[in-house]
């Protein structure tokens, strides 16, 4: 048997600039880390006295006896891509929900390949693991998605991700230890209570991007990335670290929303002008919008506050995670 373990990410500059679309036109950056909530992976070899050839249990249950059979597209299409026609037991467990901004079903692509090699006794590259997941994603299963959840899944931890027509690059943003736990412990992350499929509002930002008439929004976004790693890395403060970086983050989510009318509603609006009014520096929801997780900085005096303001929705503890995705457990 082998568990694979791969953390989901939280994406704070750049995003809707790692979209093909744009980046192969202008050049593409994120900065993001990944958190401390996984999405788990056990693959096992299933013996011949089964009356099917693949089990798989996650929300729903499958029994299959052709990779073509199993309706579970990721698992499906990753099968056909490494070639492996069936014995399989496949279970998928997670921390926190899927569908809401997080970049978990990537996740999930990158840790079942990574399952998937470890049972071969293979070790494959942080970077081709991001490789081949993003090739499955977006080639195989035609999802509408970018690449950088995918390059954030597999390498883990607090990075810049640079995108270019021919390259994808990652270099770890420098940061003090101090400042490190600080930024870890002025975030606070919410959930909206609200599911969606990222793939369909990622459509419609990929179809107003194709007309360029969001490239000025994108480039300035674009550029928060730099002038955020400038304020990490120049600011000696801790706390005005995290006030920047608010503010920072408070004119990125204005500008996310110009990208599609799809990634905000009322309910979101009104659940961060609450944050705002409590006293949040900035934030914005985690991934494509629309729904899932907001996450806010905020001073922590200011975080009880804040807490009160959205008691009517539940607090994700967590801490920043730098291990990117890995094989826990393994049996011969």
């Amino acid at each position: 048997m082998i568990i694979s373990k791969t953390p989901v990410r939280l994406s704070f500059f750049g995003g809707g600039t790692d979209y093909r679309e744009y980046f192969e036109r202008k050049g593409g950056a994120v900065l993001g880390t990944t958190i401390d909530k996984c999405i788990y992976i056990s693959v096992n070899r299933l013996s011949d006295f089964f009356d099917y050839k693949i089990r798989i249990g996650y929300s729903k249950s499958e029994l299959a006896n052709t990779v073509e059979d199993i309706v579970h597209p990721s698992v499906r299409e990753t099968l056909k891509f490494r070639n492996v026609n069936g014995n399989l037991d496949i279970h998928i467990f997670a921390d926190l929900p899927a569908k809401t901004g997080l970049g978990s079903s990537s996740s999930f692509t990158v840790g079942f390949l990574n399952a998937l090699y470890a049972l071969e006794g293979k070790i494959i590259t942080k970077r081709q693991l991001a490789e081949e997941a993003i090739y499955i994603e977006q080639q195989l299963i035609k999802e509408n998605v970018g690449c950088q959840d995918q390059v954030h899944a597999a390498h883990g931890g607090l990075n810049i991700i640079e995108f270019e027509k021919s390259s994808i690059s990652l270099r770890p943003v420098i940061i003090s230890k101090e400042k490190y736990s600080y930024l870890n412990n002025c975030l606070l992350v919410f959930y909206t209570g609200l599911t969606r499929y990222a793939s369909d509002i990622a459509k419609d930002q990929i179809k107003n991007i194709k007309t360029c008439s969001k490239d000025e929004y994108l480039k300035r976004m674009y550029d928060m990335v730099y002038e955020a790693e400038e304020i990490i890395s120049s600011d000696d403060s801790p706390e005005n670290m995290v006030k920047y970086l608010g503010e920072l983050l408070h004119e990125s989510w204005n500008l996310k929303k110009c990208l599609s009318s799809r990634i905000t509603n009322n309910f979101i609006d009104e659940v961060y002008s609450k944050a705002m009014e409590a006293g949040a520096y900035g934030g914005k929801l985690a991934g494509a919008g629309g729904g899932g997780f907001l996450f806010v900085l905020a001073p922590q005096e200011k975080q009880r506050s804040i807490r009160n303001a959205l008691s009517s929705l539940l607090e994700v503890n967590f801490k920043f995670d730098n291990g990117g995705s890995r094989i826990i457990y393994l049996t011969h």
